[in-house]
């Protein structure tokens, strides 16, 4: 290897070090505090982003302030089939009802498609389940894009800033529909990504109802 040159190894470890700056994950403890808060185990038990990936969890670093002509995150968007694109922002000023929809972004579903979030400013936390139901929260800040896979149990909240502005993928049109956990557990969705990602599931599925369904313009 000539002076000057990395690995790829040595690439991707210093990606995943760029990564981090923007999108940090630990496991949660198990207080009912306030939602905002980090929420640290003690000791802390960070998560790395090989092992969000493993769960599905893809993550991104990109140039927020260019995201209007950011050829990288066109070719995402080329590669994924992400051909829906829009911007939202999330703010007791800026998203109507807004104590009422951070309590229903915080209740735990799932969607039948991938959950595409870039992150232009601000910051806020998705939590999504490991494979042995324990939370993960995900902390994604200006610069990250996360995608959350179809069919995993996850909930959104604002951090302590209250306040996220961030676009929103889809591979065709958007669809806002949440299944709220345990409804949701016999959908194809659910189904296949148990079977992908081995998670162990305890229970029997129960028939889905009216009120595990919502149609919600969501985070």
């Amino acid at each position: 290897m000539g002076v000057g040159q990395l690995s790829e190894v040595e690439e991707y470890y210093n990606k995943d070090l760029s990564r981090e700056e923007v999108i940090e994950a630990w496991y949660m403890d198990d207080s009912d505090d306030n939602q905002r808060l980090p929420h640290h185990r003690v000791p802390n038990e960070f998560v790395s982003l090989h092992k969000l990936a493993e769960l599905g969890v893809l993550s991104w670093r990109l140039d927020a302030d260019q995201y209007e002509t950011d050829e990288e995150l066109n070719k995402i968007r080329e590669s994924r089939k992400y051909l829906y694109m829009d911007i939202i922002e999330v703010s007791p000023d800026k998203l109507p009802n807004y104590e009422d929809m951070i309590k229903k972004f915080f209740e735990e579903h799932l969607h039948i498609d991938e959950e595409v979030r870039y992150c232009l400013g601000g910051s806020g936390y998705f939590d999504v389940r490991d494979r042995n139901d324990a939370w993960i929260r995900i902390w994604v800040k200006k610069g990250g894009l996360i995608v959350v896979p179809a069919g995993i149990y996850h909930r959104f909240t604002l951090d302590s800033s209250n306040h996220v502005k961030a676009i929103r993928l889809f591979a065709g049109d958007p669809i806002w529909t949440g299944y709220y956990r345990p409804h949701a557990d016999h959908l194809p969705a659910r189904k296949q990504y148990v079977e992908t990602f081995g998670v162990i599931t305890e229970g029997t599925a129960q028939a889905i109802n009216d009120d595990a369904i919502d149609n919600v313009d969501e985070l």
